[in-house]
């Protein structure tokens, strides 16, 4: 596992493709074999008429890829607006110029997208899409405790419904709410994940080592697949774990191990 810097500069051959793989040229880049999506953003697609960029609201807009035609969710489109069912972080990068190097944004979440009308490179008009990214912060925090807010009464199926539709990102023609949406589909994963456990760490087998405050069983929210605990994710890929275990994955020597064996754990668990 490795981190990128939000704001340092990065080769995009030397520090990204040569590293991890994945496609070297365009904006989508899906590196085989690998827990990311890159994503590169620029002036480019100003020569088109639209250009990606932040809203006041929190919202990144970034267009699909895709030069002649209609853009369709396949390849990289499809990458972008599934990375959350696919287990894969989206890491966004700004292209600073030809033989520049590029400048680590953050990571972001695809809350929703929407379709506009726009030209291709040969100035006919065509379907476009645009995602709504909003960046994977930690929402809510992925343990439960006194201000959680979990939602303990529901049964569980009803939860897993909601968690599963929630890791799903919609077609939607406003993105001012994205946010607020966004940390809907953060909760609503991390309460079902939570009630799946039971109380009990889903790596160890072992009771949570104490309650909270308001009773509840004190474990925490880990993605298996990502470099941080944040965003909603999708519940094949989270596991509630003893924080102390929680601990050790994230910075002890043998974390990458104990990864590993959540990760076999959660395909018994969450059959993919």
């Amino acid at each position: 596992m490795t981190a990128f810097v939000e704001g340092h500069l990065y080769s995009r051959v030397r520090d990204i493709h040569e590293v991890f793989g994945g496609q070297r040229q365009g904006g989508i880049s899906t590196p085989a074999g690998q827990p990311f999506v890159f994503i590169f953003t620029g002036k480019s697609g100003a020569q088109h008429g639209y250009q990606d960029g932040w809203r006041d609201d929190g919202v990144f807009l970034y267009t699909g890829e895709g030069q002649r035609g209609d853009m369709t969710f396949r390849a990289g489109n499809a990458a972008v607006r599934d990375h959350d069912h696919s287990g894969k972080e989206l890491l966004m990068f700004e292209a600073l110029g030809h033989g520049k190097p590029v400048k680590f944004v953050g990571r972001f979440a695809c809350q929703s997208w929407d379709t506009f009308r726009g030209p291709d490179s040969e100035g006919k008009e065509r379907e476009c899409i645009q995602f709504h990214l909003v960046r994977a912060e930690t929402a809510l925090s992925s343990e439960v405790g006194t201000d959680a807010g979990t939602d303990t009464l529901e049964p569980l199926d009803v939860l897993r419904k909601r968690a599963f539709e929630a890791s799903k990102p919609s077609q939607s023609k406003t993105w001012s709410n994205a946010p607020q949406s966004y940390r809907a589909r953060s909760k609503a994963v991390r309460d079902y994940v939570l009630k799946r456990a039971n109380g009990v760490c889903e790596l160890t087998g072992r009771t949570a080592p104490f309650r909270t405050r308001s009773g509840e069983p004190y474990l925490e929210v880990h993605h298996v697949r990502r470099l941080s605990d944040d965003g909603p994710d999708d519940p094949r890929w989270c596991a509630a774990i003893d924080p102390t275990v929680h601990r050790e994955i994230h910075f002890g020597v043998h974390g990458e191990a104990l990864n590993e064996q959540l990760v076999e754990k959660l395909k018994l668990i969450e059959p993919r």
